[in-house]
């Protein structure tokens, strides 16, 4: 079946036409290209939000519990949730689309499993078509669920409007790595699991380390919740909502898609230069210089860069 097709049936609500159209899209740069061509005047309207952080942070359940309460708006809910990379089948590995089984079968919810494909952002770089695709079909959030591949999982904020890092109270470490720029990525700072001990005095900590950094408008929240029981979710989602309010009140919300928008063109523009400028000549001078014991500078200078 044919893209045009494909979009043309996703539109109208299959669920199938969606599914595929994401593969296709995941898959083959030249696919996404024609997709979102067709899609283009669609695509726009649906609100994303990002939840990243450390592994076993509780972001699948956080997120399970986070779309649940949509649901109860009456949201429409599509979660792209990017799993490790098979180093068999290069595939997603699919852990979190088994444990998000409590909402698998409701009709209002699409769960996605897409694999990093080698990112160290967390996210693959398919994840901004995709949720162009689902955006087009209609659903009024989307959600991101990064790799949790700890203080380089940071790629999600060129992709969500609103960003969810998710913490425990035993990441003691979490202070540190808000050097690292988990500080600099969250809109909002979600301590889950908070009926755990300490959770009080790292939720004091997290606040306190905040005091440290200059805020110009906006000082993301601290909000503690037990996912698994879904307390604290409502003021999770206010949260999330005032933040967005926020950036609509004071033109940012454009701003930061125009922003999201430029960094994925860079992106796809380093790959295909990569690609064109990586030849079978080059790799085999940069071999030779190599064996011969040249530096990487000297082997540089001999890579005929124009």
């Amino acid at each position: 079946m044919t893209i045009p097709e494909l979009t043309a049936q996703l539109l109208a609500g299959s669920r199938s036409a969606l599914a595929r159209t994401l593969s296709r899209v995941e898959n083959s740069p030249e696919a996404a290209d024609e997709a979102l061509r067709t899609l283009g005047n669609q695509i726009g309207h649906a609100v994303r939000i990002g939840f990243t952080g450390p592994p076993g942070a509780g972001k699948s359940s956080l997120v399970t519990a986070y779309t649940k309460f949509l649901r109860k708006q009456g949201k429409q809910v599509a979660i792209l949730a990017v799993d490790p990379t098979s180093p068999f089948s290069g595939g997603a590995l699919l852990g979190d689309r088994v444990r998000m089984n409590a909402i698998g079968l409701d009709e209002g919810v699409f769960v996605r499993s897409l694999a990093t494909r080698g990112d160290l952002g967390g996210l693959s770089q398919a994840a901004g078509d995709m949720a162009d695709v689902l955006d087009a079909a209609g659903f009024d959030y989307i959600l991101f669920e990064t790799v949790g591949v700890g203080q380089s999982e940071l790629e999600v904020v060129q992709y969500a409007d609103s960003v969810v890092v998710v913490l425990v109270p035993e990441s003691g470490d979490a202070i540190q790595g808000m050097k690292a720029g988990l500080m600099e990525a969250a809109d909002v700072f979600c301590v889950n699991k908070a009926d755990r001990e300490g959770a009080d005095r790292f939720t004091g900590d997290l606040q306190g380390a905040m005091m440290l950094k200059h805020w110009d408008e906006w000082k993301p929240p601290v909000v503690n919740t037990v996912a698994t029981r879904e307390q604290g979710v409502p003021e999770l989602s206010e949260q999330i909502e005032a933040h967005l309010a926020h950036l609509r009140k004071t033109g940012e919300f454009e701003s930061r898609r125009h922003a999201h928008a430029r960094r994925r063109i860079q992106r796809m523009l380093e790959k295909k230069l990569l690609a064109k400028f990586w030849t079978e000549e080059k790799a085999r001078v940069m071999d030779e210089a190599l064996a011969r014991g040249e530096s990487p500078y000297s082997v540089l200078g001999k890579l005929q860069i124009s």
